[in-house]
């Protein structure tokens, strides 16, 4: 299996295999992008750093396919969350790797992160506090043993505050001070919260952690981890050398040294606003996050399924009604997966938990309950879930009653908004054929599926025995083909049109 990191700053790949849930790695790649460079203020990203990006994931995606992994996650982060115009670039990342790209939400991210820090530390040993600072944003997590317990991403990472104090190169104390300004106006709002939580250890991972451990430990400025002090002494020989261009310092790699002012005031704020003072450092990130998240879904440890549970609970799901509603979608779509090309096993995951979530709106309110449902989809950090899975699961729920609303499928990816309209179809008929709440008025019914088109038979005398129901069903008939999609009703030998 492999896992791609499309960060802000560098892209990482590493390819594992998986042996009785641990992992043994066979390749790391790692190439410096600065990604976040190219975002101009507008929030596009401009064709040079598109350009870099694009050179570096071919040639991991040759790497890919000779080693011919089964499973592959793509995840992008911060720039791409932030970018405006990354469709086009992001149908370009999925042919050159030739694998789907999810971008993750920043909470997402550090749950991800956590996984990956934990299979590399002894996560038993009471609370960790994890850092991880990246090229445009920073991860806080707090965790114990394999599971985060709070999270945070924040709006700052090595690149971008390099490029807003230290661009044309000079360094300065008035310089970093304003750096150091701006890192601490971050932490400073969820400082105290983590600080009441407690730890008992602090971990940074990835790039700036790492750099500076290796800076730390070089220049013989603390026996083990990183100090506080010892950053400071590397503050000030950054300040002494007046331009990154001069800056000699044991331990800093070239590539490294044009956003290290950066990522060093970040975690230096960081050190003295958590009162830390001492930062182990671990090998594990969020690349290897993906591959345990990977290996979770393998052994039926999915976070995805634990979200939607908690969904669930907190929205007050009906939960009876919720199962069957999704075993009579999950009949439908097995009934026509062949017909109309949803045999992936990604499909039938949208609709379960699609059909599981349809009613968390009605916590809120009962009118427009199904637009609820879809902002809180939408919009709320769900673990697990990609941006573009979010965006699937909200246009299922929005649309699984009343009219279909063309704004929620024309902003989907192009390849997605036919087969999400048919699984919308299928939803909505499920929960039709369920309003009445009981499992004892669901027929039998028989299906076939065209194009544009659904038969549905029913068993004879059956819409006579149940006219609210053939009443739904007719008006569901007038909604679809409102949208050129023909539903056909059938009972016994007899259609009802």
């Amino acid at each position: 299996m492999a896992a791609v990191d499309l960060g802000s700053n560098s892209f990482h790949m590493v390819v594992a295999r998986a042996h009785h849930g641990q992992l043994a790695i066979i390749d790391r790649l790692r190439e410096m992008v600065r990604l976040a460079s190219g975002l101009g203020d507008g929030g596009h990203l401009d064709s040079e750093s598109q350009d870099r990006a694009m050179a570096c994931l071919r040639r991991f995606g040759q790497r890919l396919k000779d080693m011919q992994a089964s499973q592959v996650r793509v995840v992008g982060t911060n720039t791409l969350r932030k970018a405006r115009n990354t469709e086009a670039f992001l149908s370009a990342a999925e042919d050159a790797l030739g694998h789907p790209v999810e971008v993750i939400s920043g909470i997402e991210e550090a749950r991800l992160i956590y996984v990956g820090v934990s299979h590399h530390i002894d996560a038993s040993a009471g609370r960790n506090l994890v850092i991880d600072i990246g090229g445009g944003s920073t991860e806080l997590i707090i965790g114990k043993d394999y599971e985060p317990v709070q999270l945070e991403s924040l709006s700052i990472g090595c690149v971008g505050l390099s490029r807003q104090h230290f661009e044309d190169g000079r360094l300065s104390e008035k310089r970093f001070a304003r750096a150091r300004l701006a890192a601490s106006q971050e932490f400073q709002p969820v400082a105290a919260s983590f600080r009441r939580r407690g730890w008992n250890r602090a971990v940074g991972s990835s790039g700036t952690v790492r750099t500076a451990e290796e800076v730390v430990s070089a220049s013989g400025l603390a026996d083990e981890g990183i100090t506080l002090a010892a950053l400071e002494k590397i503050i000030e020989h950054l300040i002494a050398a007046r331009r990154i261009e001069d800056v000699q310092l044991p331990g800093l790699p070239p590539d490294r040294a044009p956003v290290f002012a950066g990522g060093v005031a970040i975690l230096a704020e960081f050190m003295a606003q958590f009162g830390v003072e001492r930062l182990a450092v671990s090998d594990g990130a969020l690349r290897e996050g993906l591959l345990y998240d990977l290996i979770g879904r393998q052994q039926h440890q999915d976070a995805r399924e634990t979200t939607i549970q908690a969904m669930q609970a907190r929205y007050h799901v009906d939960t009876e009604q919720a199962e069957r509603v999704e075993a009579t979608a999950a009949r439908l779509l097995k009934s026509v997966a062949e017909d109309w090309k949803l045999g992936e096993p990604r499909y039938s995951q949208l609709l379960g938990w699609a059909a599981r979530l349809h009613e968390i709106g009605l916590d809120i309110a009962h009118a427009k309950h199904h637009l609820h449902g879809a902002y809180l989809l939408a919009n709320a950090d769900l673990p697990g879930f990609a941006r573009l899975d979010q965006q699937l699961l909200a246009a299922l729920v929005g649309n699984h009653r009343r009219k279909i609303e063309d704004l929620s499928l024309a902003t989907l990816k192009p390849d997605w908004r036919e087969p999400i309209f048919k699984l919308i179809v299928l939803l909505r008929l499920a929960a039709v054929l369920n309003r009445s709440r009981s499992p004892s008025e669901r027929p039998s019914i028989k299906t076939s599926g065209g194009t544009n088109r659904l038969e549905l038979g029913f068993p004879k005398q059956w819409f006579g025995k149940h006219p609210l129901s053939h009443a739904d069903l007719i008006q569901e008939q007038e909604f679809l083909a409102a949208r050129g999609f023909d539903l056909v009703l059938k009972a016994g030998d007899d259609r009802a049109r």
